[in-house]
């Protein structure tokens, strides 16, 4: 018996090291792809012109390949979108986890839930039609599709991911601090900031990270209502033009193996590099505060 369970248990064990084996062998694939497509371009651009370059006018001749418009564009989407979907995210998080009622909950956490299964055409359909006439009519502005709009759509998008693990980063933290918490005399208030918040804050900060990397790696919201103009935005008012939008409307059009195509698989490696680094930042967050909190305890 002891020696069936055994072998059952190897053969679990081998199938997930052949899924994870497989999983990272493809991911690997994807980066000698990326990285064999898109560094032929610097044969013609140094890194430096090509990341910090203030034009991007790769048909022009001579072609210029600078993505700093593109790169300040995604990350101020970013920040705009994070301004607003992280508070309404952990705010909705807290509310459904320890403020309302078990009917409420029922409701509105299926309903969150399925936000973030919209299409993102959906949503960038959405704000193309509705959002940008109202943003030009109320701010009286030449075009609704603008840096704004796409972080309002943005925002939209990551508050589903940011509330569902902060919920359910809330929900885990260990009933007995937060009834220590109530039997020293805190209010729930306090209770749910100095205790239950602290005690949440690895997959809170997870959360957020995971939202702001959805935000900067999508592309047919920004593709639809960031309004495409490849330069530095003066206002959040200005049409931009973030990378994934870029090599989504450009990529139909570039000549195969052509310097235009080099330069968009170039954009794509910095993207990659942007998402990369969001990620190792949610890990590390996670690891630390995971420990802080388990040495605390």
């Amino acid at each position: 018996m002891n020696n069936k369970r055994q072998a059952k248990d190897k053969i679990i064990q081998y199938i997930f090291f052949i899924l994870a084996f497989v999983s990272i062998a493809i991911l690997c694939m994807i980066l000698f792809f990326l990285v064999r497509e898109g560094v032929p371009v610097f044969e013609l651009v140094t890194v430096r012109d090509f990341l910090f370059g203030d034009y991007w006018y790769p048909t022009s001749d001579p072609p210029d390949f600078g993505i700093f418009p593109l790169i300040a564009a995604s990350l101020l989407v970013t920040v705009c979108s994070a301004a607003i979907a992280i508070p309404l995210g952990v705010m909705t998080a807290i509310y459904l986890a320890e403020i309302a009622t078990a009917r409420v909950k029922e409701i509105a956490k299926p309903m969150v839930e399925l936000l973030a299964s919209l299409p993102s055409v959906v949503i960038g359909f959405f704000g193309m039609v509705i959002v940008a006439p109202f943003l030009q009519d109320v701010f009286d502005i030449p075009t609704g599709l603008n840096l704004f709009n796409a972080s309002l759509m943005l925002a939209f998008m990551s508050v589903p991911t940011i509330c569902t693990i902060s919920e359910d980063a809330i929900a885990s933290v260990p009933i007995e601090l937060k009834e220590a918490s109530l039997a020293l005399g805190a209010t729930h208030w306090e209770s749910i900031v100095r205790v239950i918040l602290p005690a949440s804050l690895s997959g809170l900060s997870t959360a957020v990270i995971l939202g702001m990397s959805r935000a900067i790696g999508e592309t047919m919201v920004v593709l639809m209502v960031a309004g495409g103009a490849a330069m530095v935005p003066a206002s959040i008012f200005d049409p931009v033009r973030p990378m994934p939008a870029s090599i989504a409307a450009e990529m139909a059009e570039a000549p195969f193996r052509g310097d235009h195509y080099y330069a968009l698989f170039a954009t794509g490696m910095v993207l990659f590099v942007f998402t990369l680094i969001f990620n190792f930042i949610a890990d590390y967050l996670s690891n630390k505060h995971r420990q802080v909190g388990a040495s605390t305890l």
